[in-house]
Order: structure tokens, then C-alpha cells, then sequence
């Protein structure tokens, strides 16, 4: 997009700073617009509806199934709803926090997609410190959240957004640390320059490149998850006790817009762990140049749609756990954890150079053993899914 601008800039001969900066100001927000219509509304949308027929799927239920061809429009249904219901503010709330709220928290998640690469030549801006940019921004969802909270002048969402500021900020300290991990291992905060530096092959991955890098994904997946309020981290949201919590007393499109972040906020945990860890964009060099960006962008998004697969599983699996666990987790395990792994990448570096025969052998060790514990997982379900089927046939429900 920046290449876009300067090229435009030049072809109009603008030299005046103030001009400059007007041109790249209505660029960016143009290419935000378009951004936001045709891919964060619509992704978060079809997540929707990809995650209620994963969950009836794994509880034996229909799920969505009237509103088009096989339930596949309900998410426009569930948008329009939305928008058509009336947007009430309680009598003592704080109405400017409380309709600022929902709108910081969509920030939050939609600022991250200004240094999130879908191609080599797809991005909206490779910011030198692009890494840094991602931790900055994604705090604004804190922010929303507990704003929420504080303005509905309600006990219900006060501790929804108590909890959120006790849980979010609180694993603010493993993400950052196991993405910090990759940046030294990488020797750069550009998105871009972090997936130039690994390859195609899932050994040349950043998570494969060393034990300790490979700690790091495990760390920043579950500290993302807990961030992002997924379950079994949806403290904020307990609906068995807070009655949906911090956002309690929203209605109409402010309520829309919490649930709309948190479906896109999927794919943007889901788009870092891929640039960080899984190669990004990478395609073999044989690919022909006139179709390299869009297999590009075909392997990020896939790579980033099987996480969103894996976290809308892990949802639909395990029971939300308790406060004191999920702090204890975060705390005692994963923060040591995390400065355990940076300390290792920065020694690994310091004594192992990429190009050693020992580093090589160590990324395929890591990928083989990652490959036996995948293929291991895969037939325990295929064993599962028999077994249950064979309960099913055995003893029908009448």
C-alpha cells in the first residue's frame, strides 16, 4: 500500500509535505474502508457461522440451517437483527464511556491489520517496528472492555470488566515475551522481515528452529487465548455468573460490534502465530511469478483459518476454568516459562548460527516428533468418533 502511495505521489509530481501527507492520510483510509467491508465484517461474520456449526457438530446438534443454503446466510440475518434493534443506554450510566466503549475495543482489533501481511506485496504499512505496533494497539481492547464495564453503572458488568482488567493485562506479560522470543530470534520487529526469514518448509519455521522458539508458540497461543476471552478463558463473559458480564447492558450494534471484534480478533491471533511461527506467506520458489500472490495469500489464510479451527475446538472442548487457576497458570507458569525461553533464544543465538549443521538437525528433530505427536492425536480421535459411533448404532435414541 505504501509503495502504491509513493508511486502515486510521484506520478502526480506532489512535493509539498502537507499535500504528501493528505494523499497517504486518504489512502489509508480508503484502503481501511475497503479492508473493513470486504474481509473484517464478512470474516468475522462466516467465523460465526463456522463456529455454531463446529459446536452443534461436536454436540450432536443441527445448529444454523434456515437463512440460506445450509444456514450459511444467518450471520447477515444476525447483523441486520442488530441493526435494526433499538440501542438503549441505561438511566446511570456514563453515556460517553459507555458509547465510546464498544467502538475502542473494535479499534483495538482492527488497528492490528495495518502491519498484518497477506502476501509479500500485500500489506498496508511493513512498520520497522511492526511487532511492537501489534502489543501497542491490541491494549485498547482492555481498555474498551473495562470502560464497558465501569460506565453501565451495573455490579454484573463492573466484574466482568474487573476481571477483564485482572486478565488481560496479566497475560499481556507471556504474549508479549514469547513474541519478543521471535523477535530476537529474528533480529527484526518488521512482520515482513520476520517471514522473510524463514522459509516454506515447516522445518525452516520459526517454531521449529529451536526448542525454545518452540515453547514460545505453546506460550503465546494459550496467553492469546486467554487475552482474546476464549473459552476456557471467558472469565469476563461468565454468563453462568455475570450474566455475559462487561457488556451486560448493551443492545443493538454496540453489542454487535463486542462480538464482532472477538470473531475477528480470531483471525488476527490466528494471522500473528502464522507470521511469527508458521513461515507466513512462504511459497516454493517454483511457483510462477504471475500467480505467487494470490498462492501467498491462499497459504497465509489457510495457515490462519486451520488455528481458527484449533481454537474454536478447544472452545467446544474444555470447561471454563476458575479465576484463581487461570491466574495461577499465567503466573507461576507462564511468565517464567516465557523469560526461560528468551533467555535460551538469546544463548541459542549467541552459540548456534542458523547456518550450523546442529541448528538444521535440531529444526527436522523438532518437526518429526511434532509430526509422531500430530499423527499420534489423529487416530486417538478416529479411535474416539468409532467408538462413539458404535455406542450410537448399539443403543439408538428413540
Amino acid at each position: 500500500m505504501q509503495q502504491y502511495l509513493d508511486s502515486l505521489i510521484a506520478q502526480w509530481g506532489i512535493q509539498a509535505g502537507w499535500q504528501v501527507t493528505l494523499v497517504y492520510a486518504a489512502g489509508m483510509l480508503t484502503f481501511a474502508v475497503i479492508v473493513l467491508l470486504l474481509w473484517v465484517a464478512p470474516l468475522a461474520g462466516f467465523t460465526s457461522f463456522v463456529e455454531r456449526r463446529i459446536a452443534a457438530r461436536m454436540q450432536s446438534r443441527v445448529g444454523p440451517n434456515r437463512v440460506g443454503p445450509n444456514g450459511i446466510l444467518q450471520w447477515i440475518a444476525d447483523g441486520l437483527k442488530c441493526l435494526l434493534k433499538e440501542d438503549l443506554i441505561p438511566k446511570d450510566a456514563d453515556a460517553m464511556l459507555f458509547k465510546v466503549a464498544p467502538y475502542l475495543v473494535f479499534l483495538g482489533m482492527f488497528g492490528t491489520f495495518v502491519v498484518l501481511p497477506f502476501s509479500e506485496k500485500l500489506i498496508i504499512s511493513d512498520l520497522n517496528v511492526g511487532i511492537f505496533y501489534i502489543l501497542a494497539v491490541t491494549s485498547f481492547v482492555a481498555v474498551g472492555i473495562i470502560m464497558a464495564g465501569w460506565s453501565s453503572n451495573n455490579k454484573w458488568a463492573l466484574l466482568g470488566g474487573m476481571r477483564s482488567a485482572n486478565q488481560i493485562i496479566s497475560y499481556e506479560i507471556p504474549t508479549g515475551m514469547a513474541l519478543l522470543t521471535v523477535v530476537l530470534a529474528s533480529g527484526t520487529m518488521s512482520t515482513q522481515g520476520i517471514i522473510q526469514q524463514q522459509g516454506w518448509l515447516p522445518w525452516e519455521w520459526n517454531i521449529f528452529r529451536t526448542p525454545f522458539l518452540f515453547m514460545a508458540f505453546f506460550i503465546y497461543f494459550i496467553a492469546a487465548l486467554a487475552e482474546a476471552n476464549r473459552t476456557p478463558f471467558d472469565l469476563p463473559e461468565g454468563e453462568s455468573e455475570l450474566v455475559a458480564g462487561y457488556n451486560t447492558e448493551y443492545s443493538g450494534m454496540r453489542f454487535a460490534l463486542f462480538f464482532l471484534a472477538e470473531w475477528a480478533n480470531l483471525y488476527v491471533i490466528a494471522a500473528i502465530a502464522t507470521m511469527t511461527f508458521m513461515g507466513g506467506w512462504n511459497v516454493p520458489a517454483a511457483v510462477p511469478e504471475s500467480v505467487r500472490t494470490l498462492v501467498q495469500v491462499l497459504f497465509f489464510i489457510g495457515k490462519s483459518f486451520f488455528w481458527i479451527f484449533v481454537m474454536i475446538w478447544i472452545r467446544w472442548t474444555l470447561p471454563r476454568v476458575r479465576v484463581d487457576q487461570m491466574m495461577e497458570l499465567c503466573w507461576k507458569y507462564l511468565v517464567p516459562m516465557s523469560f526461560v525461553g528468551l533467555l535460551g533464544t538469546a544463548t541459542w543465538e549467541a552459540f548456534v548460527p542458523r547456518d550450523n549443521p546442529l541448528a538444521r538437525a535440531v529444526s527436522i528433530a523438532l518437526f518429526a516428533v511434532a509430526l509422531l505427536l500430530a499423527v499420534r492425536f489423529v487416530m486417538r480421535v478416529r479411535y474416539n468418533l468409532r467408538e462413539t459411533q458404535a455406542r450410537i448404532h448399539l443403543n439408538p435414541i428413540v
